[in-house]
């Protein structure tokens, strides 16, 4: 796997997201993503959400996060 581009920057708690940039491992074209998470949108090449330059934020964290226990929501 490529290494990033563009060295991370250590994040203060108030930074937001920031967007990288790197190579695609599986054809090589040039992608963009949030914190060091890509995904390829020509051969659809997806890095490991670990790879990332900051941990994820817990599932609560999210807005639309339904509680413990509520069923998994039916896609249309």
């Amino acid at each position: 796997m490529s290494a990033p581009q563009e060295a991370p920057q250590p994040a203060a708690a108030d930074d937001g997201p920031k967007i990288t940039r790197t190579d695609c491992d599986r054809c090589g074209t040039r992608v963009s993503g949030i914190d060091g998470r890509y995904a390829c949108g020509v051969c659809g090449w997806v890095n490991h959400w670990s790879e990332g330059h900051r941990p994820l934020p817990p599932a609560e964290a999210d807005v639309d996060y339904p509680g413990p226990g509520a069923a998994p929501r039916r896609r249309r």
